[in-house]
């Protein structure tokens, strides 16, 4: 590659993020759109006797033993990295909980059900045990790399 100049960089980069998103909206928009197919093909094929919240139920438990195996055929230099996105959802979950437990801060949002506060707190305190758990463990792994001496 050439010398670039930081604003041809800069462009590059953009350019680049642009398409990501492009690309991402694109994604989402298909998933969607399978999504309501499928739940709509078997809506439709059993006559309207599954229930709509027992497929989802399905579908959770079989992202749940897909993400399972997922994660256990990860190869051992790539757990530092997968444990990096682990804290990065945590910290998603960390905001949302913090606007169910705060809700009542902003009066235009309305006060909110006292059940969804209690959740709130519960998942701002497990998702902050996992982050701290997490870099810990990052920690960890980190230093099975570092040279002794």
């Amino acid at each position: 590659m050439a010398n670039l100049t930081p604003e041809q960089a800069l462009e590059r980069a953009r350019a680049a993020a642009d398409a990501t998103r492009q690309a991402a909206e694109a994604t989402q928009t298909y998933v969607e759109q399978a999504a309501a197919g499928l739940g709509g093909l078997a809506h439709a094929a059993t006559g309207g006797a599954v229930d709509p919240f027992v497929f989802q139920l399905a579908v959770f438990v079989l992202a749940v033993f897909v993400g399972y195996y997922v994660v256990w055929s990860v190869t051992p230099a790539l757990h530092t990295p997968l444990m990096s996105v682990t804290n990065a959802i945590s910290s998603v979950i960390v905001v949302g909980a913090l606007l169910a437990v705060g809700v009542s801060a902003a009066p235009q949002l309305g006060t909110g059900p006292l059940w969804a506060k209690v959740l709130g707190f519960f998942a701002l305190v497990f998702a902050a045990i996992n982050i701290f758990g997490g870099f810990l463990v990052t920690e960890r792994m980190l230093a099975m790399y570092k040279k002794k001496g």
